[in-house]
């Protein structure tokens, strides 16, 4: 068994340490305090690749492996967790579905502006009703000629106030359950009955954009169906897959921030003559904090190594998903009582990473669903 990196897989690795440290982390407080888009930031990322990068070359993309999106994505997350999630929605969620199960024509017109870093991308399947539970969705499609003329609101759509395109999730068949959904690419730019709702203000990860994505009567052409109509549930469950190891990617980049500064101010802050982190109950919970981000980046390395491979990778995403999200926010939570009375003030970005982290368990599957999706897999034949 060999855990050596690719040249290429250090090299990015490298890249994106470079950007965290010196781009990211610097500017992270500001952007969450203000909530504003960090759009040089993501240009950044555009130029190098990193918004398409297990794309390949010939669709605008880096043309990379799932492993060198991982350790990328990690890295970008430790400098602010904000970017890293506009970073995995554009990938996992939007260039996954488009490349996997578009035809050519829509991967030149829809993929490669996106995967490319010039647009955004997102993702429409949550709705006020339809969370954990995506076959009671309300949205629907219908085909009027050669359009289908869409209705309804998607809800907590990360990207969905930048983004240029969009796929979505709708009923085309009300009386088929969830045979009946059916994925289409938009082009939110020019569609029609398409407007941005209401964008979210949040408890964390606030540099990104969560917003409502509003139908009325909204007309596309009958060739933005996206795969075979009837079959939006099973692109769904797959490019949910791929979209948690994304989301375990930037749980592990927040627990890393988390170590990192965690033992900065124990080896610096003094008490009782000596520092902090010569005490016994300050380094259990610094060593515990380490082995388990490090078990996380094992489960996400495995599971990025499968989707590589092309085999079945539902169980494992979902294990480093929930595992990683369960880490970032246990680490957090030491790391604020490590700090003291200061993890709890703003004076350092301890506090935002508890309030970064906890959203790693609910988007893209809560840890429940995910606990859900294991047992599955195990009792499968049972």
């Amino acid at each position: 068994m060999d855990f050596t990196l690719s040249e290429e897989q250090k090299l990015v690795k490298d890249t994106a340490a470079r950007i965290a440290d010196e781009q990211l982390k610097p500017q992270a407080a500001h952007f969450d305090q203000t909530h504003q888009h960090p759009a040089e930031a993501c240009e950044s990322l555009g130029e190098l690749g990193f918004m398409g990068i297990a794309v390949p070359e010939e669709f605008g993309g880096a043309g990379m492996d799932y492993v060198s999106y991982m350790l990328a994505l990690t890295e970008i997350s430790r400098g602010d967790a904000s970017v890293g999630v506009i970073m995995s929605v554009n990938n996992s969620l939007y260039c996954f579905p488009v490349l996997t199960f578009g035809n050519q024509q829509q991967k030149e017109a829809f993929l490669t502006p996106v995967a490319s870093g010039k647009k955004f991308g997102c993702y429409g399947l949550t709705e006020a009703g339809a969370g954990s539970d995506p076959a009671s969705m309300r949205t629907t499609a219908v085909l009027d000629g050669d359009q289908w003329v869409i209705n309804g609101e998607k809800k907590f759509i990360t990207n969905g106030n930048i983004a240029s395109y969009a796929v979505i999730a709708a009923v085309t068949d009300k009386d088929a359950g969830s045979k009946g959904i059916s994925s289409f690419v938009v082009d939110l730019e020019n569609t029609p009955g398409f407007s941005v709702g209401r964008v979210e203000e949040k408890l964390g990860i606030n540099a990104s954009g969560t917003a409502e994505l509003v139908f009325e009567d909204a007309r596309i052409p009958k060739e933005n169906l996206l795969g075979e109509l009837g079959s939006g549930l099973r692109q769904m469950l797959t490019t949910l897959d791929s979209g948690r190891i994304g989301i375990g990617s930037q749980a592990l980049g927040i627990g890393k921030a988390v170590l990192e500064e965690a033992l900065e101010y124990a080896a610096g802050r003094e008490q009782f003559g000596r520092p902090i982190s010569a005490f016994q109950a300050i380094q259990w919970k610094l060593a515990d904090m380490a082995t388990q981000l490090e078990a996380a980046e094992m489960l996400l390395l495995k599971a990025a190594w499968m989707e590589d491979q092309h085999v079945h990778f539902e169980k494992n995403a979902a294990m480093a998903k929930m595992f990683a999200a369960d880490t970032a926010m246990a680490a957090a939570i030491e790391g604020v009582q490590i700090l003291g009375g200061y993890g709890y003030t703003k004076e350092y970005p301890m506090e935002r990473h508890m309030r970064d982290a906890k959203i790693t368990q609910i988007y893209e599957g809560t840890n429940e669903i995910m606990r859900l999706v294991v047992a599955r897999n195990l009792l499968k034949g049972k």
